[in-house]
């Protein structure tokens, strides 16, 4: 399944829609203007919250928490390091690889390829194409990928 994340460019909070290949919403992203902490709620194309990803205060390195359906799924925290971003995975067995600040980069299980991330370089804002490879796999690997997004936004 593809999906393609544009992000508005002129905005006070997070705001941006995930789109199928015919250019039909699927999913909506918005931020939280006031919290502690960033906070990134998805919502299905009825409006109902499907994932929220929530930054956890005093960490010494950025670390986000994912709750997919109201429970928890998994923590994603940047790593230590001098020249090259890497990101630790815990809660699934996925690893995160390839070059994070080209936006072009995969998500490997131990059975494969679970997902694959783009950047296209010419377009108006932040836009991506998430290209995931089996369907119950799509909600936890966009919310990497939005946690990844957000963390480089930040530096």
């Amino acid at each position: 399944m593809k999906l393609y994340i544009q992000q508005k460019v002129f905005s006070f909070q997070d705001q941006f829609a995930i789109k199928d290949v015919n250019g039909n919403p699927v999913y909506y992203g918005k931020g939280e203007f006031f919290s502690l902490g960033k906070r990134l709620h998805i919502y299905d194309s009825t409006g109902k919250e499907v994932c929220l990803i929530a930054q956890e205060l005093f960490r010494f390195m950025p670390t986000y928490s994912i709750q997919i359906s109201g429970f928890p799924q998994m923590t994603i925290s940047k790593k230590v390091t001098f020249f090259v971003p890497h990101y630790q995975l815990s809660g699934m067995n996925w690893e995160i690889e390839g070059d994070f600040l080209a936006h072009d980069y995969q998500i490997q299980s131990a059975a494969g390829e679970v997902a694959s991330l783009s950047k296209e370089w010419l377009s108006w804002g932040d836009a991506y194409e998430l290209n995931v490879f089996n369907s119950a796999d799509v909600l936890p690997a966009l919310a990497i990928v939005l946690t990844i997004d957000a963390v480089m936004a930040s530096n």
